[in-house]
């Protein structure tokens, strides 16, 4: 596997580099700031990237910027390991049903292997997120789960994991158009009406990684 690795810090940047070659994860480049980054993020022959969310030269969202443009034009796996939570662009990042994304705190990061983990399930294409990501998230969107019917669940579940709604339907066999209305009902009930500022596929996957046991 081969990743790129973007932090400023040189002693956390050597130290994943490290790590990540430690566990057969090749890293073919490490930058530490946006340009370089941006420069990084078109090569193709990543198999993921772990981001910082802050890079110079500002220091404030650089690195999770993008993060979301790279995303808009290709499905290359990103895993964003931070010490912060930038609600908007965090919340565009995780809005593809595609997968292969993932947030990370750095302050509640105790394990390598779960670290090891979570790069790894992202290049293979599934989402990783850290329930206090999730809870900030939320904040605004608290809405219970216990309403949605059992295939309705299915489908949210579905969703969670980066399925299209025609993958949806593949799987549980029935038209794109039944996962559709199952998905608008799912708005419905978690509370998520259509409006400009928020992506309500990503609440609602959120809403469903919140309740889901631990």
């Amino acid at each position: 596997m081969r990743a790129l690795v973007a932090e400023d810090h040189a002693l956390l940047r050597d130290g994943l580099i490290r790590l990540l070659e430690a566990h057969d994860i090749h890293v073919v480049e490490a930058v530490a700031d946006e340009p370089h980054l941006l420069r990084a993020l078109e090569r193709d022959d990543l198999d993921v990237a772990v981001l910082d969310v802050r890079l110079p030269p500002t220091g404030t969202d650089e690195g999770l910027r993008a993060a979301v443009a790279v995303r808009r034009r290709r499905r290359l796996p990103i895993l964003v390991v931070s010490q912060y939570v930038e609600q908007l662009y965090a919340r565009e990042l995780l809005a593809s049903a595609e997968g292969a994304v993932g947030y990370l705190l750095k302050d509640r990061i105790s394990h390598v292997r779960d670290f090891v983990d979570a790069v790894r399930t992202v290049a293979a294409g599934g989402t990783v997120m850290d329930p206090e990501v999730v809870t900030r998230l939320l904040a605004r969107h608290r809405t219970p789960l216990e309403q949605l019917t059992p295939r309705e669940r299915e489908v949210l579940e579905l969703m969670a994991r980066g399925r299209s709604n025609a993958a949806i339907a593949a799987q549980l066999f029935v038209t794109e158009k039944a996962v559709g209305k199952h998905i608008a009902h799912i708005f419905t009930k978690l509370g998520l009406p259509q409006s400009g500022d928020d992506n309500r596929r990503v609440l609602a996957v959120l809403t469903h990684l919140q309740g889901a046991p631990g």
